[in-house]
C-alpha cells in the first residue's frame, strides 16, 4: 500500500533534484506554502517589472544605468520581513563558511548581478517587451548547461528536449525582421538587443547555479532569513556597481531633464522608477526563494512562466504587434516549459515511491 505523506511529516527526496538541505527543514504544507509563495512573487514581480521598464524607456527615459540601478534599489525593503518574520530554529548541525570567505562571495555574485541587469537594460531599451520576455527563454537553456556541470543536475529527455526547443524558439525571434522595434530602431540595434538579452540570459543562469552552491556548500543554513540576506548583501554590492556606473558614465547630468520630459510627467516619472525597483525586489526574493527551497533549474523554470504573461500584457499596454513568428516562439517556449513542468512531477513521484519503500522497509523490521 503506498505510503500517503502526512503535513506534520517530513518528506524525503531524490538526490540531485530539489534541495535537500530546505526540503527535509521544513513540514510539508510549510514546504508547499512557501513554493507557492516564493512562484507568485516571481511571476508578479518579473512581469511588473518588465512592462514598467519598457513602459520607462517608452516614456522618453534613456538611461541604462538607471534602468539597472533600480532593479537592485530597494534592497533595504528586505529589511523589514528579515527582522519581522521569524524563522525556525536552526540545527546544532549548521555550519557555515568564514566571514571573509561569504563576503568575497556576496561581493563577486553581486558584481555579476550588476552586470547582468546592465545587459538586461540594454536589451530591454532596444527591444519590445514581448521580444525580450522570450528571448529570455533562452536562459532555461544555458541554465541546464550549468546546472549540470556545477550543481550535478541529471540530464533527461525532457530536459534535452526542453533546452533544444527552447533555442530554437530565441533563434525564430534573433531572425524575425517584421518585430516592432522601440521608436523604429535600425536591425543593428535590434541584433544588439537580441545579444545582450542572450548574454544576461547566459549570465543570469550562471548566475542562479552559484547562488545554490553557495546555498549548499557554503552557507549550509536551514532557515528562510538566509534568503533575505543573500539577496540584501548581493543587491547592495550590485547598488553600489550601478551608481558607479551612472556617475562614470556621466548619466546623472541627463537626469533632471529626463523627469522634466518625461512623457506622462515628473510624479509619473518617479513612481515609474519606485515602483520598477519594488517589483525588481518582490522578483528577486522569489528567485532567490525557489533557489533555496527546490534548485536554481526550478527556479529559472518558473521564471518562464512569465512568457505566457508578459508578451500579453505587453499587447495590452503598449499594443505590441503579435505576428506569426512571436506567437510560434511563444508555443515553442510553452512547449519547452511544460517539459520542465513534468520533468518536476516525475522526480516528485519518485520522491514518493522511495519514501514508501523506505517505510514499507521500516514495517518489515519491525
Amino acid at each position: 500500500m503506498l505510503h500517503q505523506i502526512t503535513d506534520n511529516e517530513e518528506p524525503m527526496i531524490a538526490p540531485g533534484t530539489m534541495s535537500e538541505l530546505a526540503f527535509n527543514k521544513y513540514k510539508r504544507w510549510q514546504w508547499w506554502f512557501l513554493v507557492a509563495l516564493s512562484i507568485g512573487f516571481l511571476i508578479i514581480g518579473q512581469s511588473a517589472a518588465v512592462i514598467l521598464g519598457r513602459f520607462y524607456y517608452d516614456q522618453g527615459g534613456n538611461s541604462k544605468w538607471m534602468a539597472t540601478l533600480v532593479q537592485t534599489a530597494a534592497f533595504p525593503l528586505l529589511f523589514i520581513p528579515l527582522y519581522t518574520i521569524p524563522s525556525p530554529a536552526e540545527t546544532s548541525t549548521s555550519v557555515s563558511s568564514s566571514i571573509k570567505v561569504i563576503v568575497l562571495i556576496y561581493f563577486c555574485l553581486g558584481v555579476l548581478i550588476a552586470a547582468d541587469n546592465m545587459m538586461y537594460s540594454t536589451g530591454l531599451l532596444y527591444l519590445s517587451a514581448s521580444t525580450y520576455s522570450l528571448i529570455c527563454a533562452s536562459q532555461l537553456a544555458f541554465n541546464a548547461v550549468f546546472s549540470y556541470f556545477i550543481n550535478a543536475q541529471k540530464f533527461t529527455v525532457l530536459i534535452i528536449n526542453s533546452t533544444v526547443v527552447l533555442t530554437f524558439s530565441a533563434s525564430l525571434l534573433a531572425i524575425n525582421e517584421d518585430s516592432q522595434e522601440p521608436s523604429g530602431l535600425s536591425q543593428g540595434k535590434y541584433l544588439i538587443g537580441f545579444l545582450c538579452t542572450l548574454g544576461a540570459s547566459a549570465a543570469y543562469s550562471l548566475l542562479l547555479s552559484l547562488m545554490q552552491l553557495t546555498f549548499e556548500k557554503v552557507l549550509k543554513k536551514e532557515t528562510f532569513s538566509v534568503v533575505l540576506e543573500m539577496q540584501i548583501y548581493t543587491s547592495l554590492v550590485a547598488t553600489g556597481a550601478s551608481v558607479i556606473g551612472l556617475f562614470a558614465s556621466g548619466e546623472w547630468r541627463t537626469m533632471h531633464g529626463e523627469m522634466e520630459s518625461f512623457g506622462k510627467g515628473q510624479v509619473a516619472y518617479v513612481m515609474t522608477l519606485v515602483w520598477t525597483a519594488i517589483a525588481w525586489q518582490v522578483c528577486s526574493v522569489g528567485v532567490v526563494g525557489l533557489i533555496f527551497l527546490v534548485s536554481s533549474l526550478y527556479s529559472n523554470v518558473i521564471s518562464t512562466v512569465s512568457l505566457a504573461v508578459t508578451p500579453i500584457a505587453a499587447v495590452i499596454v503598449f499594443h505590441d504587434k503579435m505576428n506569426g513568428v512571436k506567437i510560434i516562439s511563444m508555443l515553442l517556449a510553452l512547449w519547452g516549459f511544460a517539459s520542465y513542468i513534468y520533468q518536476n512531477y516525475l522526480d516528485d513521484a519518485k520522491a514518493r515511491r522511495a519514501q514508501a519503500m523506505h517505510s514499507s522497509q521500516n514495517d518489515s523490521a519491525c
